[in-house]
């Protein structure tokens, strides 16, 4: 018996979350964990990581969507995790606005500690030329990563976490598919400079 392909079981794997069966939910979860946690750390920029941890925020999102998918049409792989993302985009939203209401002194913080899942996602960003420790490389790259001008680092996280093509990102952007393929190659070039020349001071 062949074993259906990646579409089809996603597709079976929300139709049963959305009966509330619970090892559907987890497989869910277990599945887009990685690439969400290296999304939601690279958007969370240097201050909010020194008040939050991803794996707190990705828990978060993944409990108040993927056990009340509502009404989500499931149209295929790359737009459910795109709406995983869009989730997680609001819930950062809401982060950044509860911590600078609270006035809270975010230029001081220091990035918490975390057990994360997401450096084989970082990975898709840049190939450093060295071998580094694990925890300077990510260092490193959540450093480069923040030095991108805001349309690279919408432009880039969106094509190579969220996976969207690059029409589709034109779309959500509002410029021409060129420019965002343009978008995406400049900011990988950058971020890989960036990355292996060292230049990651503020």
């Amino acid at each position: 018996m062949v074993d259906p392909d990646p579409e089809t079981r996603t597709e079976a794997l929300v139709a049963a979350a959305r009966r509330q069966e619970r090892p559907a939910i987890e497989q869910l979860l277990v599945r887009h964990l990685p690439g969400l946690e290296a999304f939601v750390r690279l958007r969370m920029g240097a201050g909010l990581r020194g008040l939050a941890t991803a794996p707190d925020l990705v828990q978060s999102v993944c409990r108040e969507v993927l056990e009340d998918l509502g009404d989500f049409e499931f149209r295929g792989e790359a737009p459910f995790r795109a709406w995983l993302y869009t989730c997680a985009e609001n819930k950062l939203r809401e982060k950044h606005r509860f911590h600078h209401a609270a006035k809270r002194d975010v230029a001081a913080a220091v990035p918490l500690p975390d057990a994360s899942t997401f450096l084989p996602a970082y990975r898709t960003l840049c190939t450093p030329s060295r071998d580094v420790e694990l925890k300077e490389q990510m260092r490193r790259i959540e450093a480069a990563f923040d030095q991108l001008p805001d349309d690279y680092r919408e432009a880039v996280t969106l094509h190579k976490l969220c996976g969207l093509s690059h029409a589709e990102i034109a779309a959500r952007m509002q410029r021409s598919e060129g420019a965002v393929r343009n978008l995406v190659y400049r900011g990988i070039s950058r971020l890989a400079l960036l990355v292996d020349g060292g230049d990651t001071a503020g």
